[in-house]
């Protein structure tokens, strides 16, 4: 048992600190038209801000800024410019991110196979000295030895451009980009795709301001659905409306969250708008954004007051228990499926309307909480860490637990449901070892899965994963067997004698007058020194 890693401690997950909400845009031909124009014209600048950007690298300031934002202004205009620089600045700075995460992962594989060419071959793994086990053949220590070069080269280009502040950065996205050379495979011809690659280059977004006319001057959307785009000096000749503004045919509705937008809107606080043309489809659609000032984090007691849904995230479903607040599965358990094959939009709703489940299942139970393990699988693709076990490698690869957790936290938000988070160390294990078994009957099959739900519910609520199992029915402390109710640590006088039960006994000792009545330490208690009998569990590490 010394082996065991420290269980972290759980805790609330904040709520979300923005918003936004889409809706599609049924434009007419002339409408289309006249946003397709402004978004190309609007890209090249775009496209060449992020060029000034990147050459500049960490020593951009404030001047650099204002210089391209005054470079922009007479191309287009000063609303549009500083949009332009402000998306450059954010799309740098997620390159910047990007990279730190590369060199991260890149030292993390070269330290683990430095460690496991250093082994003799065939060597097995020693947790305890942290010694890595050894490769399984001559054939096999070379080729990693080969790949650590690689990384090692790769490594060495990205920590260049990390000091060069280079970021390498595609508008329109790799992946459009990408199926230039892949046309017949992807089942396009030269045209569609340049409409793609059009479509996915355009810029059309603005941020808002407060204390503007609808909290945005750029892109305008009124409290009745008018939609108005202020248009660039070179293609004031397309307005249609005073002062250089198109409006468009097409009314808008916020169907979700529309009341919250709406409210937003009629105080003129500020509201982001990004106009998006999906050219596979031919639709428009315009997403509204905005910060909002996160609820105040629920202090973990008042969360866990009337006990939680747990669950165990899988490739394949969502296994859930209920939980009261001593620790106990109530009804019976909830498994919710998706399918996480095909695209990433397909995992996207398949996540999106599994969650939609839970959280109703949630509300049906009387819970106001959810606890969920506090996954993350960063390093899971490691070849070091997983082997040859390509099937496992991919399932965790294509598992998205950091949109997962995020939308989870936004969708429980809205309905009032807290998150728990806990430490996913030994769930699975224990929980079956513990709760698998005993909850299985003739009418009722428990899934490892299910008992793992079980153990982090447990955990969250602050119980040990053990459950307290009865004796044997005739052992030395009691005859007819002892309590397995557990008590709260709170509860008053939980570890005193049992009082005497009136009646007649065949014991030669009255019940709660023996020599070891008012011992704890010859009973068989949680976190009392008794003697070890054959029924009794081990007990969990000092770390837990």
């Amino acid at each position: 048992m010394g082996g065991l890693r420290e269980v972290a401690a759980s805790f609330v997950v904040p709520g979300p600190s923005g918003v936004a909400i889409r809706t599609r845009l049924r434009v007419s031909e002339t409408d289309a038209v006249v946003l397709t124009e402004v978004g190309v014209f609007l890209g090249s600048p775009a496209t060449g801000d992020l060029t000034v950007r990147s050459r500049q690298g960490p020593a951009h300031d404030a001047a650099a800024w204002a210089l391209r934002k005054r470079e922009l202004t007479g191309v287009s205009s000063a609303r549009w410019a500083g949009s332009i620089t402000k998306a450059t600045h954010d799309q740098w700075a997620l390159a910047r991110r990007g990279q730190a995460a590369e060199m991260a992962w890149l030292r993390g594989q070269i330290a683990s196979i430095e460690a496991r060419l250093a082994r003799p071959l065939g060597a097995k793994a020693e947790k305890r000295e942290g010694l890595a086990r050894g490769y399984g053949s001559r054939s096999e220590w070379h080729a990693k030895s080969r790949r650590l070069h690689a990384l090692r080269d790769r490594l060495a280009g990205v920590e260049a451009d990390w000091a060069a502040g280079r970021v390498r950065v595609v508008r329109g996205g790799k992946k459009v980009a990408g199926l230039r050379h892949h046309l017949d495979e992807a089942g396009l011809d030269e045209q569609g795709w340049r409409e793609r690659w059009r479509a996915a280059r355009m810029f059309l977004a603005a941020d808002g301001e407060s204390g503007k006319r609808f909290g945005n001057e750029t892109i305008r959307i009124t409290d009745t659905g008018q939609f108005s785009i202020r248009l660039p000096a070179a293609l004031a000749h397309l307005a249609n409306a005073p002062h250089g503004r198109y409006v468009l045919d097409a009314a808008v509705v916020f169907a979700h969250r529309g009341a919250e937008w709406l409210d937003r809107i009629t105080v003129n606080r500020a509201v982001a708008y990004r106009i998006h043309h999906d050219a596979v489809r031919g639709r428009w659609y315009v997403t509204a954004s905005w910060q909002r000032t996160p609820a105040p984090v629920l202090p973990l007691e008042a969360a866990l007051a009337g006990g939680v849904v747990a669950v165990d995230m899988n490739d394949d479903h969502l296994a859930a228990w209920r939980l009261d607040v001593h620790g106990n599965p109530v009804g019976e358990p909830r498994r919710i499926f998706y399918d996480l094959t095909g695209s990433a939009a397909h995992r996207d709703a398949q996540m999106r309307h599994a969650l939609t489940r839970l959280l109703h299942h949630t509300r049906a139970t009387g819970a106001v909480t959810v606890a969920i393990e506090n996954l993350d699988f960063t390093d899971g693709r490691c070849r070091e860490k997983h082997g040859r076990n390509k099937r496992f490698r991919r399932l965790i690869s294509r598992f998205p637990t950091a949109k997962l957790k995020a939308r989870l936290v936004a969708m429980a938000a809205e309905q009032g449901i807290a998150v728990v988070a806990v430490d996913p160390a030994y769930t699975s294990r224990w929980g079956v070892q513990h709760w698998q078994q005993p909850l299985t009957s003739t009418n009722r099959t428990v899934s490892r899965h299910d008992a793992a739900s079980i153990a982090i519910g447990r955990r969250a609520l602050g119980h040990p994963i053990r459950r307290r199992t009865a004796p044997p029915p005739h052992d030395q402390s009691d005859r007819a067997g002892h309590r397995t109710a557990q008590a709260a640590a709170e509860t008053r006088r939980r570890e005193e004698p049992r009082p005497r039960i009136p009646g007649p006994r065949t014991r030669s000792v009255p019940p709660g007058s023996g020599a070891n009545a008012g011992n704890q330490n010859a009973q068989h208690r949680s976190g009392r020194s008794a003697e070890h009998g054959f029924w009794q569990q081990d007990s969990l590490p000092p770390s837990l």
